[in-house]
Order: structure tokens, then sequence, then C-alpha cells
């Protein structure tokens, strides 16, 4: 079976939000992608605390300096579309309240026909979090911990009824309910990340920065769900952050998926041997606007499913 294809949406500041989000999800939808991302930056700090990922030295992507709020991009997209999946990759939980965050993922589901899916973490920027978070850094995996607890809770039965650190939810109704469970994806950065993810996700949201090092990531992972008695499938949708070029990168530096469309497909195709179920696909870095955008996924697409991804 051909793996999925996403395509990240146009969030950064080279776009036009309220004109672009709608024009490349219907484009990308009619050439066959099978699903449509975003992801969470809540600002560029000047200087930053930081690097890149927390990598010192490491500059953040002057795209970086806008980026348009990863729901209300959704929720452009799902008005403008009929079938695609709705996912994030990721919400950075510790910015986000969550009984809010539970009801907002709740109704952009019911809003979209159920099409929602939610990639979750925990996020890196020191200064995101001296603006935004409701917990300080070093308690990110405890608030994810309850984001996922309030999530369960908000999305079943009522009443609902929780009492947790950040969150006390006394016995009430709360709607809408999602049109069907919400998937949730996590990363496994680390041990106790890929315990979580075991136990709790449906699906795994690595980084492909290589096929070598994402079919050993792999591995890990379901070594770790045989270990923990794991009986579900765990699904993958394994981010691609592309540097698109109209002529090809030269050297045997090139790193995956920078290049041209041929560059691009070839990594596509080297990934989707993994074994992972999706690949989301993120172009929306290095094109110009949305027309070049939208006319590079297509590309991409065409030639991938052609090469047999």
């Amino acid at each position: 079976m051909p793996v999925s294809l996403g395509l990240g949406l146009p969030q950064m500041k080279q776009y036009d939000i309220g004109r672009d989000v709608a024009t490349v999800a219907r484009a990308a939808e009619d050439v066959g992608y099978e699903s449509l991302w975003v992801f969470e930056r809540v600002l560029f700090p000047e200087p930053a605390t930081q690097g890149l990922y927390g990598v010192p030295g490491l500059p953040w992507p002057d795209q970086y300096r806008s980026v348009a709020d990863p729901l209300v991009t959704l929720t452009l997209a799902a008005a403008a579309t009929d079938r695609a999946r709705l996912g994030t990759s990721v919400l950075v939980a510790p910015l986000h309240v969550p009984f809010q965050l539970a009801r907002s993922l709740a109704s952009l589901d019911v809003a979209s026909g159920g099409r929602v899916v939610a990639g979750l973490g925990t996020g890196w920027s020191l200064d995101e979090y001296a603006a935004a978070s409701v917990a300080p850094f070093e308690k990110r995996g405890a608030v994810l911990d309850e984001l996922l607890d309030v999530c369960a809770a908000v999305w079943g039965p009522d009443p609902v009824s929780y009492r947790g650190e950040l969150t006390t939810i006394a016995p009430a109704e709360v709607g809408p309910k999602p049109v069907r469970p919400i998937p949730v994806y996590l990363p496994a950065n680390s041990p106790r990340a890929t315990r979580r993810l075991v136990d709790r996700a449906d699906g795994w949201m690595p980084v492909a920065m290589g096929a070598t090092e994402l079919a050993g990531q792999w591995r890990r992972v379901q070594d770790l769900a045989a270990e923990r008695g794991r009986q579900r499938p765990i699904e993958v949708c394994a981010r691609a952050n592309a540097k698109y070029s109209a002529k090809p990168f030269e050297g045997a530096d090139r790193q995956p998926f920078h290049g041209s469309v041929a560059q691009i497909v070839e990594d596509l195709v080297a990934h989707a041997a993994v074994g992972v179920t999706e690949i989301l696909l993120d172009l929306q870095g290095t094109t110009r606007d949305a027309a070049e955008l939208a006319d590079v996924a297509a590309e991409v697409y065409r030639a991938a499913r052609a090469a047999g991804v």
C-alpha cells in the first residue's frame, strides 16, 4: 500500500493567510494529498535566549518572524476542503490551557466532519515559555500528561469530571463532542517520551532526517511497544521539512528533502521504504508564494506516486 502524503499549509510571513490557506488547501486536496498540517511558533525573539531547536548558535529562520495561529489556519483549511485530514505537527501543549484546547480541537473536529488529528508536544523555546506557557519549562512533561487526561475526559461521555494540577472540572456537560475519537500523535525524543507514546498515543510524529536514522528510531519504538504489551498498531506520520530548489543540490553533504523535485521524491521513496504510514511534506519555508507552493506540491505528489510512494 502507498503511504499517505500530507502537506504543510502556508503559515509563514511570505503568505497572505486569509487568501492563501484556502487556495493551497483546495489545490492540495484536489491533486491527491490526504492530509493538511500546521505547526506552532508564537514569537521571534531578538535576541534569542537559545538557538533554533535549542541548538547553540543555530539561527531561527527569518520566516518564523510571523507564523499564523495553527488552529485558525486549520479552520480556514477545513472550510475550503471536504476530505483531507487536518493535523497539528505539533501544538506545544504548555502554551495552551488544557480545557480550552480540548474544546477547540473537539469543535474543529465537528466543524470539519471528523477530520482532526492532534499532534502534541512539549516544545523547546524558553522565550515562548516565558511569554505564553501555563507552567514552567521544567514541568513541560507533566503539562502534556495533564492535557492528554483532559482531552480524554472532555472528548468522552458526560458528565465530565477531572481534577489535576492545572485543571479542575466539576461534573458538567461539555460539548460539542468529536465526531469520532480524535487520534493523538506524539513525538518520542527521550525514553520517557517514548513510553508516553507507546502507552497513550495513537501515532508517532518523528522528523524525517534520513531513512536509516528513521528506521532505527522506528525499531526502538516497536521494541518498546512489544515490551510494554501494546496490542494496537502505532500509526507513523514522519515530518519532512523540505528545502526546495529549482536546481538540484550538488554534493555528498545534501540533507534529506533538500533540493529539486526529483531529489525530494528520491528521499520520499527512501523514507517510505522504512514502513511509515504517512509522510508530511512541509515545503512552505522556501517557496516564494502560494502559487509556487501549490505548483511544487502538485509536482512532487504526482512524481512520488509515479515512483511508487
